[in-house]
């Protein structure tokens, strides 16, 4: 009988320091400075295919927008979420993550934002409210209600590009120095040959193989990893 580990460890909190940037520098270095950008602040619409870091991205600017002391609100396909500024008077970030794939509910509380945003607030009940989006196409091909559509288009657009093998290769290997797993070159070779470079199913299925070590008390090789997909997919 396998040892099933207990899932006890907090949630992990994704940064904008623990993001490769590869082809996507320049973005990485305005969502650093943000908001004390030049131009516009808000709204501004990332994009690009599935892997390409966008969620990552998004999640890391609550903790960044926290840490300036701003309120967030975390909305995608499945939840939204708020957290309040200690000050009521402090600006708000608003993200909303997985455009492409909102329902009308989650497009009408969208569409909301966006009204909130637009309107002048009075400063003597909120401070102003920033939107900051994300999606796997640009604003033009979202299969979403016109008027939404239309205000995700209206700031600053950014296409993210994926990350090349190099890329990939030490995305893994931060993801597993940061678990304390030992991943060897030969398993990340491995997953390479075998799996696309969507970040974010390699990610996945590096924490299945490091909940499988843990029960199976073995060190992470490439036998092991067979083992486990062989048990997954007999």
């Amino acid at each position: 009988m396998r040892q099933i580990p207990l899932d006890l460890g907090p949630a992990v909190v994704q940064t904008l320091d623990d993001f490769v940037d590869g082809p996507n520098a320049d973005l990485l270095a305005w969502l650093r400075a943000w908001p004390a950008v030049s131009g516009p602040v808000s709204p501004a619409y990332l994009w690009g295919p599935a892997g390409s870091g966008k969620t990552h991205l998004m999640r890391a600017m609550v903790e960044h927008a926290l840490g300036k002391g701003f309120g967030v609100v975390w909305l995608n396909a499945q939840t939204c979420q708020m957290w309040d500024a200690a000050d009521p008077m402090s600006p708000t970030l608003a993200l909303i993550d997985e455009c492409d794939q909102l329902d009308a509910d989650h497009q009408h509380l969208a569409f909301n934002l966006f009204i909130e945003s637009a309107s002048p607030s009075n400063p003597t009940e909120a401070g102003p409210l920033f939107i900051m989006a994300a999606g796997n196409v640009p604003p033009v091909d979202l299969p979403v209600r016109d008027d939404l559509r239309t205000r995700l288009g209206w700031g600053l657009i950014f296409a993210l590009s994926p990350l090349d093998e190099a890329g990939v290769r030490d995305a893994l290997q931060r993801e597993a120095a940061r678990r304390g797993m030992a991943l060897g070159d030969d398993i990340v070779s491995y997953l390479l040959t075998r799996y696309s470079r969507d970040l974010g199913f390699l990610m996945t299925l590096l924490d299945r193989l490091d909940r499988y070590a843990l029960a199976e008390h073995r060190l992470i090789t490439v036998p092991l990893l067979k083992q486990m997909l062989a048990v997954e997919n007999p």
